[in-house]
């Protein structure tokens, strides 16, 4: 029986999403989870490879098991064995051609910025960047990055693709807190984060959009711009057929 579920953690203490054999990642304790469950090794499957630091209001996961159980039970179950910083929200049985990340449509980001004075208690949370900079500018550098591009210079890692479509990118303003919320088909390692670092660097009078546009257009072009912090980026959501 296939099992689809939506989960939430803080990846503070996590190397990322994806299992490693020797740290601590968010796959890993679910596989632990489920395994325990299942009452053999079995693997989990995700939505998004968060990164690092990264968290998640809304990642899905899907993993197989050999019997039926109901899915109330189940998720107790399974919040009962997992660490308090990972969290199973939903679960539902699924037809057995569901894939968490094959059958994504496309997902919702957000980025988080403090603008006001620094907070220990918002480090893990937000980008801490008590700086003063246009946020107009920020508006503007964004449309750059809305439809059909090759993202190359804003992605780490070598790929055989690089185009990806950005749907939307809005700003929500509540006093000395910024969020940009990012939708789209997917996004690429770091691609958040790099499009993140370029409008703050615009905004701050490092960059001009005109050479962001550059990076975008003349993929073979070299530029180096800020990374934004992991630790202000979440998944909200994964969009599938149906809801």
């Amino acid at each position: 029986m296939r099992y689809k579920a939506k989960i939430s953690y803080d990846g503070s203490l996590y190397y990322g999403f994806q299992r490693l054999n020797e740290l601590p990642t968010i796959q890993n304790e679910l596989e632990k989870a489920v395994s325990i469950i299942n009452k053999k090794e079995t693997f989990v499957k995700g939505a998004s490879r968060t990164d690092k630091g990264v968290h998640a209001y809304g990642q899905v996961i899907h993993f197989d098991l050999d019997y039926v159980v109901p899915v109330d039970r189940l998720m107790r179950a399974m919040n009962a064995i997992l660490p308090r910083d990972i969290r199973i929200l939903e679960i539902e049985s699924v037809r057995d051609d569901f894939h968490a990340r094959r059958s994504a449509l496309g997902k919702k980001y957000v980025y988080k910025i403090n603008l006001g004075e620094y907070s220990v208690f918002l480090d893990r949370y937000y980008l801490q960047y008590p700086y003063n900079f246009d946020i107009e500018a920020m508006r503007k550098c964004s449309k750059v990055f809305l439809g059909v591009h090759n993202f190359k210079n804003f992605t780490a890692g070598e790929r055989d693709n690089y185009e990806a479509v950005v749907k939307e990118i809005n700003f929500i303003r509540n006093g000395d807190y910024l969020e940009i919320e990012f939708v789209g088909k997917s996004f690429y390692r770091y691609m958040v984060r790099n499009m993140v670092g370029a409008m703050i660097d615009v905004a701050r009078g490092k960059h001009s959009i005109k050479e962001v546009e550059e990076l975008l257009e003349k993929p073979e072009k070299k530029g180096q711009m800020m990374t934004a912090s992991p630790n202000g980026l979440y998944l909200v959501c994964v969009y599938y057929t149906g809801g």
